[in-house]
């Protein structure tokens, strides 16, 4: 009988039930329903429990920002059209109270809670920062017997000025699995500084909604900011898992989160006849 012996292995996710969205699903009802996980960090400088992190207030999802870590989808999804709207809140915390407003949803996440770092659960992220919205940022984890959870995804790539990978249609492909891609015009003297603003960017200012929204179609994503596609990936690895949102230091107020059946989402941005 042939043994093969391995050092470390990789280990993809196998999930059941992560069928295609075909009716929306209203994230916000499934965290009221309690659908929902929570993890933070419990050696980062800000800790409070997670009741008080993340409050349901009426119709909006309030994120004070004093922790690190998100709420998870209990369920797996694939295949999927994500609508987030969202604004700044006025609070920043800790160590990040001078720095940039950070936050992020994460997609197709899968492997246990905390898994990078103590942290954040192995998956691909879509960036909330303050002149990094619609960032990619590649998410793995190296578990303690040795397995690694690495998702990948590959992204058309041309490098700024200061090396960084940014995204540039058409541009030649090439494979990532782990750390970021740059939305497309990211400025290039981005600093972590709070407030700043790239003159390229496509959200709104602090207190004004944006969207967000997330194409997850088979192996690829597409990211697009208050009407602006901002970043692509293909051969993305996994194509399916939970669903979360973070926190990382700052105020963030949720007023949609939603999965819509691909297709099916058309509305304009912004709405009509409203006040952002």
């Amino acid at each position: 009988m042939k043994k093969t012996v391995f050092a470390a292995s990789l280990m993809l996710p196998v999930f059941v039930g992560a069928a295609p969205v075909t009716n929306i699903v209203n994230v916000l009802d499934l965290i009221r329903l309690g659908q929902v996980e929570s993890h933070l960090s419990s050696k980062a400088e800000l800790s409070d429990p997670p009741s008080a992190v993340f409050q349901l207030c009426g119709g909006t999802l309030h994120i004070s920002g004093r922790g690190y870590g998100y709420l998870a989808t209990k369920q797996c999804f694939s295949d999927y059209h994500l609508v987030v709207e969202f604004k700044w809140g006025e609070y920043t915390w800790g160590n990040r109270k001078d720095r940039a407003r950070d936050n992020g949803i994460l997609v197709h996440a899968f492997g246990p809670h905390g898994a990078n770092g103590g942290t954040w659960i192995t998956s691909i992220e879509a960036n909330i920062i303050e002149g990094g919205i619609g960032d990619i940022i590649v998410i793995g984890s190296k578990l303690p017997d040795g397995t690694v959870l690495k998702p990948s995804v590959t992204c058309e790539i041309e490098t700024d000025r200061d090396g960084e990978k940014c995204w540039k249609r058409g541009a030649p492909r090439q494979t990532v699995t782990s750390g970021r891609v740059n939305w497309e015009n990211r400025d290039v003297d981005w600093t972590d500084r709070l407030g700043f603003r790239g003159k390229d960017d496509p959200d709104a200012p602090v207190g004004e909604w944006n969207r967000l929204e997330v194409i997850a179609q088979g192996n690829t994503l597409r990211y697009i900011v208050n009407g602006r596609v901002v970043n692509e990936a293909f051969d993305v690895t996994p194509s399916e898992g939970r669903v979360c949102i973070q926190t990382e230091g700052a105020e963030l107020i949720v007023r949609r989160f939603e999965l819509h059946p691909l297709g099916h989402f058309h509305a304009p941005w912004p709405p009509p006849n409203s006040r952002r």
